[in-house]
């Protein structure tokens, strides 16, 4: 390599360092900075004077009220970084933004955000989970943070990036103890002693449903994204996220797609049948019609024909009404998923999965949402999408079960 080729190899470094690190000054922001740079320099000129003068009582009493109303710093691996002044907090709790920022340290997730501004680590925390929870535009947030406006939505989407890394961590399937815990009995009239089959009694792991998210696309590739996913109901402009939950709300598996990928539940239905391990023994996931019938993914009777397949559809009933408590909670805290506005789908992705890994975060710390939400209606029924021998099977030993021990209560 010549000495020309090494100096276009160091300048196209300079170049992308500085993309990187430098982004335009907003009228606000550079009016914040002049106003901070004019104040520094006549105070500095005062306290020379006083200096000058021998006035150390005035001194002191101005030496003091600068280091009052200077900005705070901190130091995040290994730089000093200018924390903004603090903005109100209306919907995010400091505890929460405390123990994420110390997630986000203790872990590999990444090294600083990015973005021009060097926010601390808390705050940078505290400007996401304010886009987050609040339907507020970027251009609020520009003005109460006093950063521009690019450099926000550049500092969300890392901020994003970082927390989507800790997805393996956070939402995880149960497996042994855990999943031992995670076990609910399909029916609280069925006692302990039951038996299915030489098996013990039915029990739930989870949950298996999805939601739409609304998402704005650019004209253009919104008329595009319509025809190509040919759907009525839900347009192109919706993102469906898949979830299972377990009894207590917590987010057990999460998949967010257009719908193009597969059919519902499928790829869970696939490695749920390669990997038995997953759905201990006597335990299966429930589901609404439209999801496959197999033996580990119950779903209810289409055309019920009897007292039997009635009380099995109630009873799958008030399992779904855990699950869309938990999606109704998962939109109540994190009122951007509201309405995404956000221009693709892969950014789209990047939230929705954001929301997701710190819903359980906010579970597993004890943050239970204790605000108002609303659940969504439930959705039309489907036909089941995927039968199989084994799950019908399966789903009427377990109704005859629940069906005999209701009438042996009664006699």
């Amino acid at each position: 390599m010549d000495v020309t080729e090494y100096v276009l190899s160091a300048g196209k470094a300079v170049l992308d360092m500085m993309e990187r690190e430098w982004q335009p000054l907003n009228a606000v922001e550079l009016e914040h900075q002049l106003d901070k740079a004019v104040e520094q320099i006549l105070e500095s000129d005062l306290a020379s004077t006083l200096k000058r003068k021998k006035s150390p009582c005035i001194y002191e009493q101005l030496t003091q009220s600068q280091a009052n109303a200077a900005p705070q710093m901190r130091t995040e691996s290994g730089s000093a970084e200018a924390v903004e002044s603090q903005p109100k907090r209306d919907s995010v709790d400091d505890a929460a933004v405390q123990h994420i920022s110390e997630l986000l340290q203790s872990s590999k997730a990444g090294t600083r955000m990015a973005g021009r501004a060097r926010l601390s680590l808390s705050h940078t925390v505290l400007l996401s989970l304010t886009l987050l929870s609040e339907r507020v535009s970027y251009r609020a947030v520009s003005d109460r943070f006093q950063l521009e406006k690019g450099n926000i939505h550049r500092i969300f989407f890392s901020f994003c990036e970082r927390i989507n890394r800790l997805e393996e961590k956070l939402i995880r399937w149960p497996v042994g103890s855990d999943a031992a815990e995670t076990l609910v009995p399909f029916s609280s009239l069925l006692g302990k002693g039951e038996q299915e089959n030489g098996k013990g009694v039915p029990q739930v792991l989870g949950v298996l449903g999805h939601t739409w998210i609304p998402i704005r696309l650019p004209v253009g590739k919104r008329v595009m994204e319509r025809a190509k996913m040919k759907m009525e109901t839900h347009p192109g402009s919706w993102l469906r996220l898949e979830l299972v939950c377990d009894h207590r709300g917590q987010i057990l598996h999460c998949r967010a797609g257009t719908g193009l990928e597969d059919g519902r539940g499928t790829s869970l239905r696939n490695r749920l049948a390669q990997q038995p391990d997953l759905t201990p023994s006597g335990s299966f996931l429930v589901a609404r019609a439209g999801y496959p019938l197999t033996p580990q993914i119950l779903t209810p009777y289409e055309n019920s024909c009897g007292r039997k397949e009635e009380l099995f559809n109630q009873t799958l009933e008030e399992h779904f009404g855990t699950f869309d408590q938990a999606v109704a909670k998962l939109k109540a805290r994190f009122q951007r998923l509201k309405y995404l506005d956000v221009g693709n789908f892969e950014r789209a992705r990047a939230v929705v999965l954001t929301a997701c890994v710190l819903h359980n975060v906010f579970l597993n710390t004890g943050q239970e949402f204790e605000g108002p939400f609303e659940t969504e209606e439930a959705p039309i029924p489907e036909r089941e999408v995927a039968v199989d021998e084994e799950g019908i099977l399966h789903r009427d030993g377990v109704a005859e079960l629940l069906f005999k021990n209701v009438n042996s209560a009664r006699i």
